[in-house]
């Protein structure tokens, strides 16, 4: 069992929270927003978030029969294409702990020919409800920030992986050019929210979200958590300049 983490603290955003307060306040965020979620990823990235799904598949190479767990898979955006990509012949399963996202995500697939090739479940990424070795590729984009502690988040990914298998996380990350870096951070601040009141009208968890993007570790810090906890042949691609980065790691 895992020691206690009573009196930890985390971020939320640039506010500093007890452990134990982060997932519900996570949890408000994609509720509040579950609706307007792929809506407004379309308009804070004007349309480049898929692009940059379509390389971390391109990376993955999805191969018949393969097995997909994918983590904080909201409205099934990378199981989807995964599924597209396998032919038909392979499967996913997407655990998010926000079942109003989940429940876009599944009147998506019904509405598709896809519904029976993906399993729709609530759950937490730091304690997954699967035995360990019993999928061929794990992938979370875009939420493995708003995990409480990543580390264990990325521990379980290595324990439900089989031998062999393949972590994939794409994630919002730091521009290596401080000029550019610094403008990236001028529209973040300044339109993103704005874009949340206009959209969603959430402000608020937008103006989290952004600032969740800057509490994330650099590239070379967040590769090292993923060595520490077994990966191997670990190795990032910067995309977009490095506005996002794709992380990968193997169970060998």
């Amino acid at each position: 069992m895992m020691a206690s983490n009573s009196g930890r603290t985390t971020h939320f955003g640039f506010e500093t929270v007890p452990e134990s307060e982060k997932a519900g306040r996570v949890h408000h965020v994609f509720t509040s927003v579950a609706s307007k979620y792929d809506v407004m990823n379309d308009a804070m990235s004007l349309g480049i978030h898929r692009l940059w799904k379509d390389a971390m598949l391109d990376w993955l190479a999805p191969r018949p029969n393969m097995r997909l767990l994918d983590v904080a898979g909201g409205t099934g955006d990378i199981a989807f294409r995964f599924l597209e990509r396998t032919g038909g012949e392979g499967h996913a399963t997407v655990l998010d702990m926000t079942e109003s996202m989940l429940i876009e995500g599944r009147e998506r697939s019904e509405a598709s020919d896809q519904a029976d090739r993906i399993d729709w479940i609530v759950g937490d990424a730091m304690n997954l409800p699967f035995p360990g070795n019993s999928f061929d590729a794990y992938t979370i984009s875009f939420g493995i920030r708003n995990v409480t502690r990543v580390a264990d988040a990325v521990q379980e990914a290595f324990r439900v992986l089989k031998p062999g298998g393949r972590f994939l996380v794409l994630e919002f990350s730091r521009i290596p050019t401080p000029g550019l870096q610094r403008l990236y951070d001028l529209y973040s601040f300044n339109v993103i929210p704005r874009m949340g009141q206009a959209i969603a009208g959430d402000r608020e968890s937008y103006q989290y979200l952004v600032e969740s993007i800057r509490q994330f570790p650099t590239q070379e810090a967040f590769a090292e958590t993923i060595r520490a906890s077994g990966f191997e042949q670990v190795s990032y691609r910067n995309l977009s300049l490095g506005i996002a980065a794709l992380h990968s790691g193997w169970k060998i």
